[in-house]
């Protein structure tokens, strides 16, 4: 019996790694807060892997208010709201910094589809975490995704134009010619480098040193 109960759990758990990629990385965030659960009302970051491979998010958040950083990588809108009691909820935070929509896009999903899925986190976190302000990272360019530039622009307007708290993570990511900066991605042509990693900090310090007191 004790065999054959294993054999289930170990299906089980196969089959939601299966259906949701994240699995491993939730939980390893879970067991982390077992060990030591974050107060509650700090910021929280949650997105896909420009937040989560952010090595020196501690330093860059050193003097504002304390935060957390949930990022999983490669997520979409749409796994922040199928983790959204166990990676937002448990924490009530103050503020809640997404970066998503950028994966969104890439997977073929259409710019007002993605808007409203912004839409029902909203609503998620209002009535969840009453008082919680949403805060939306907007798609940023890179090399090795030039084509989705204008869809990624749709996507920010549609969110922008909601009139809610919002940071730029696009226009900074260009010289004044237009051009989008060459030096600033690693070898994937996607993903930050230190120097893409200065400004993605600055534009988050900023928006945080003026509105979160």
């Amino acid at each position: 019996m004790n065999k054959l109960l294993i054999a289930l759990l170990l299906f089980v758990s196969t089959s939601l790694l299966a259906q949701n990629p994240f699995e491993k990385e939730i939980i390893a965030y879970e067991k982390q807060d077992s060990l030591a659960m974050p107060a509650k009302g700090q910021i929280l970051f949650i997105g896909s892997s420009s937040f989560r491979l952010w090595r020196t998010f501690s330093v860059d958040m050193r003097g504002l208010p304390s935060s957390i950083n949930r990022g999983f990588g490669g997520s979409t809108l749409a796994d922040a709201l199928f983790y959204f009691d166990r990676m937002v909820v448990k924490y009530q935070p103050k503020w809640v910094i997404m970066y998503e929509g950028d994966n969104d896009l890439a997977k073929g999903k259409n710019p007002q589809v993605i808007a409203a899925e912004y839409d029902e986190f909203k609503a998620r976190l209002a009535k969840q975490v009453p008082g919680a302000k949403l805060v939306f990272v907007a798609a940023r360019p890179s090399l090795a995704r030039t084509a989705l530039l204008e869809k990624q622009r749709e996507l920010n307007g549609l969110i922008k134009a909601k009139g809610e708290y919002f940071i730029d993570m696009h226009s900074p990511f260009f010289l004044p010619d237009g051009s989008l900066m060459q030096d600033i991605f690693v070898a994937d042509r996607l993903h930050l480098n230190e120097k893409g990693y200065v400004i993605f900090a600055n534009q988050i310090r900023a928006f945080i040193q003026k509105y979160v007191k």
